[in-house]
């Protein structure tokens, strides 16, 4: 039987701190991923659960996107994917009662740990006007309630719709398809917080938004640059693929501003060399770059390579320059006049050490550069991995194996969501398509992104609000605004599986509308009342869509599937409508669909996904069985970009990097050991030393002294951000104890999300719009009250 679920919070007083570890994985894991799997859910139900995660015929992990091989381990997980798992199976529930027994402004009192840990939602709650707390309210009326407030707006744009990357293929697309249908693209979703900068450099770059690489890529390239990322935390099983790597000869190089456990040795704990012998040292070489100098690194490595070229002809791939780019010579200029000193400056890494890492690459016969939110979440990022793919074009890095960009999602379905249509700028080709399919006539104006949606709540031009999945107020930046924005909304709705903190930062009305999770059997009844056990799919990483069906009996019998939630809203707002007169109505331009068979079988919504998105040819037949649909990547398959000029493009970008006011850090918000995204599993980070609580800062010992500051103070950090008026804006957050890190002088680092308050809302990267929480200016503030 699982343990009680908390009844306080963590004092985070008691916050101890260790040397930071310097191997990842191991046994330790397996007994803590084991330990948290047993609180959640009992030692029977654990075996039970975890053997069926990533396997053929089980669900795909609630956690990353990282891909499965073909030939799948028995325990094809890791130690984070066991407490995304665990947290889901879990046998605590939140219900009726429990919203009883609490007010919302009590619960609003507790973090989102605590938030987390009490369980899973079991029926649909309401909050009316004016209410202390939710009360239960049944399926027909929450839903009738959402679909009337969505047929009275007076301007469909008055809806915001975010999306989670979690939610399966099947309910994205009929999500969509009920936001398009009603008239608007407000369709902002995570995407918009993480990859977005990989995406708008890749399109304009190789003509497709996503990575050029499969997991088979990986295993056989020659060189690694692993920039901007810690997969030891947030994507573990990647440290498998890198450790194979490895031991078919691979160089590994990590660039980032901490040292990572999971980049310096790895303990398979599938191996017995991972468990009796030490394991895997997997960096060759560790590049401690300053927060926002990588563009200056594949900068530097473009202008080591063309100076090399230079020297002897042979370095670069001239046939595939000719054949496959254009920008080449405006490139190689730029190059030319780019100034070392400006490059070291940039990095803080000595030329010698900038011309080492361009000597791996030119001595690599075939390079893959991985990154994640390090790089992305920057002004500059744009122009960063645009500088990536520069480089890897300059050797035909692209389209060939072993080579290519590999962006590293994170939630488990990001980038199928994005596939299917969560995306509030769609192609015309898309929009045709879905036109053609449901006889209706989507709308082309663009729609919110995060940030707009969040500027929109602000000013008051928001009246809806549905979160599908996901934790809105806790993943946004500027987190005062969102609360206030998100207070101004006549109606707010979460589906959900767990409480989190959107449930208690509420519009004036609210509903919790709770849903099966990925570890959730789901039936659903047809037209003859036959119970059928349904099937999502999921795209990964890197463009391999799979199946994924989850076994075990559902925490409530008042649980509905995402997708029968939004079918069941498609119904009400298309065609369930009331006149003057009590009459039936349906909604003019509304998509047609039998909702109620695409509710009662997701094979249906399948069929359709295959007629409007290209890639998806006979789709149920081949996922069948456990296969995987690997969808079209035209860069990879046939070196086949879909740019304006049919070529992957060399662009020239000016070197652009932070300066530092005097007396400033430069911090960058990071995730725990223990959470994944604003998911809190525990209050230790055991792998950077950090046990018993979150509110820490860590900064460079110099820096600390020369601030006037010791160890362990406890501190307020305050951001600085100058605002379109010209004016300096603060942002402050409260009580965190500095603690001495091997960091850049200059940089420090803290945990997300309770450092998003310092993220000014207009602080976003160039052309993708994500908001640069890798590069926030702060100080550190002497408190002087007590707390």
């Amino acid at each position: 039987m699982a343990t009680k679920p908390p009844a306080a919070d963590i004092d985070e007083s008691l916050v101890r701190v260790t040397r930071p570890q310097k191997v990842a994985v191991g046994v330790p894991a397996v007994l803590h991923a084991l330990q948290v799997a047993n609180e959640q859910m009992g030692a029977t139900r654990s075996v039970q659960t975890l053997l069926r995660v990533n396997q053929k015929d089980g669900f795909d992990c609630p956690g990353c996107a990282w891909p499965e091989e073909d030939k799948r381990h028995i325990a094809e997980f890791c130690e984070n994917g066991a407490k995304a798992v665990a947290e889901e199976a879990t046998l605590r529930r939140v219900g009726p009662e429990f919203f009883a027994a609490h007010t919302i402004d009590q619960l609003r009192a507790h973090d989102d740990w605590w938030l987390g840990q009490q369980g899973r939602l079991t029926h649909p709650m309401l909050r009316d006007e004016g209410a202390t707390h939710y009360r239960p309210i049944s399926w027909d009326d929450a839903l009738r309630l959402v679909a009337d407030e969505l047929r009275s707006l007076d301007d469909p744009d008055e809806a915001v719709f975010y999306t989670s990357g979690r939610t399966s293929n099947e309910a994205a697309f009929l999500y969509q398809l009920l936001v398009r249908g009603l008239g608007t693209n407000n369709l902002p979703d995570c995407s918009n917080m993480c990859h977005e900068s990989s995406g708008s450099a890749l399109t304009e770059t190789i003509g497709i938004g996503k990575g050029t690489v499969s997991i088979d890529d990986i295993h056989e390239a020659d060189l690694l640059i692993v920039a901007g990322q810690n997969p030891g935390t947030n994507h573990p099983r990647m440290l498998s693929a890198l450790e194979k790597a490895k031991q078919r000869g691979a160089t590994i190089i990590a660039v980032n501003p901490l040292p990572e456990a999971g980049l310096l040795r790895f303990e398979n704990p599938q191996t017995v060399r991972g468990v009796a012998f030490g394991g895997t040292q997997l960096a060759d070489g560790f590049v401690q770059i300053r927060l926002g100098g990588d563009q200056a690194l594949f900068q530097a490595i473009g202008k080591h390579l063309l100076e090399a070229e230079e020297r002897d002809g042979s370095v670069l791939d001239h046939a595939f320059i000719a054949a496959h780019t254009s920008g080449f010579d405006a490139y190689r200029r730029a190059m030319r006049d780019a100034a070392w000193p400006d490059l070291v400056a940039a990095t803080g890494i000595p030329e010698d050490a900038l011309r080492h890492v361009g000597e791996a690459v030119r001595t690599s016969k075939a390079t893959i550069v991985c990154w994640a939110m390090g790089l992305t979440q920057h002004k500059h990022s744009v122009p960063t991995l645009r500088d990536i793919v520069n480089v890897l074009l300059l050797q035909g890095n692209i389209g060939r194996p072993g080579a290519g960009v590999c962006p590293v999602r994170g939630h488990s379905n990001v980038q199928g969501d994005r596939t299917v249509g969560i995306y509030e700028k769609p192609s015309e080709v898309f929009l045709s398509a879905l036109d053609r399919e449901f006889a209706f006539a989507a709308p082309r104006p663009h729609g919110f992104d995060t940030v707009e949606a969040i500027r929109a709540m602000r000013d008051g031009r928001v009246r809806v609000f549905v979160g599908m999945g996901g934790n809105f107020v806790s993943a946004t930046p500027d987190t005062a605004v969102v609360e206030a924005g998100m207070a101004g909304i006549g109606l707010t709705v979460h589906v959900s599986t767990k409480l989190n903190r959107s449930h208690v930062v509420t519009g004036r009305r609210a509903l919790i509308l709770p849903t099966l999770g990925r570890t959730d059997r789901d039936r659903r009844a047809g037209v003859d009342g036959t119970l059928r056990e349904q099937r999502v799919t999921v795209e990964d990483s890197m463009g391999a869509v799979h199946a994924s069906r989850g076994r075990l009996a559902p925490p409530s019998e008042a649980l509905l599937s995402e997708v029968a939630i939004v079918a069941r809203l498609c119904a009400l707002v298309f065609e369930g409508g009331m006149d003057a007169e009590g009459q039936g109505t349906r909604r003019p331009n509304a998509p047609q669909a039998d909702w109620a068979a695409l509710e009662a079988d997701y094979a249906l919504i399948r069929t359709h996904i295959e007629r409007v998105v290209p890639g998806f040819d006979d789709f149920e037949a081949r996922i069948d069985k456990g296969r995987t649909l690997h969808l079209p990547n035209g860069p990879r398959d046939a070196r086949r970009f879909a740019t304006a000029d049919e070529r992957a493009r060399f662009t020239v970008n000016p070197l652009e990097y932070p300066v530092i006011p005097p007396g400033r850090l430069l911090l960058q918000t990071l995730r725990s050991h223990d959470q994944y995204n604003t998911t809190i599993y525990g209050k230790d980070d055991r792998y950077r030393g950090i046990h018993g609580g979150r509110r820490v800062v860590l900064v460079n010992a110099l820096d600390i002294d020369a601030l006037g500051f010791a160890e362990g103070d406890v501190v307020d950090l305050v951001s600085e951000w100058t605002g379109r008026d010209g004016g300096v804006e603060e942002r402050c957050a409260e009580a965190f104890r500095i603690v001495a890190y091997s960091t850049p002088r200059g940089n420090a680092a803290a945990y997300y999300p309770e450092t998003n308050v310092l993220v000014p809302l207009d602080s976003v990267a160039d052309v993708s719009r994500t908001p640069t929480s890798k590069s926030v200016v702060v100080r550190l503030e002497r408190r002087t009250h007590a707390g």
